[in-house]
């Protein structure tokens, strides 16, 4: 079964353009080094919940929308190869200074899956 890492995040909707180079940059560089898959959404049909949704998972502000992304591996073991070859790969350089980033990373949240289904 392969594994994922799971991202959602906030974008200002100004900002999309710059975040759709950032994320086509970072797409390259992530399959260049062994992902699979490299997949960026935006939000289409993301209300707010009664209790929970993704607006309220990254505290969605007005001007913003919901950005849901995934980078698919092989395995766990290749997830953690490619990710450290990702992170020394100079053309990722720009992206490393929170401040240079056309969202705000304090209200982005990510983590690790084990496939569970994979039809």
């Amino acid at each position: 079964m392969s594994y994922v890492d799971g991202f959602v995040l906030p974008v200002p909707t100004r900002n999309l353009a710059a975040y759709r180079r950032l994320a086509r940059k970072a797409g390259k560089v992530w399959r260049d080094h062994g992902a699979l898959e490299y997949i960026e959404c935006v939000a289409d049909d993301v209300k707010p919940g009664k209790h929970t949704s993704f607006p309220q998972s990254v505290k969605l502000k007005r001007g913003e929308t919901v950005v849901f992304a995934w980078i698919r591996y092989k395995s766990r073991k290749d997830r953690d190869r490619v990710n450290a070859r990702v992170m020394k790969d100079p053309r990722l350089a720009d992206m490393m200074d929170p401040r240079a980033l056309p969202f705000d990373g304090k209200r982005m949240f990510w983590g690790g899956f084990r496939a569970m289904v994979d039809v």
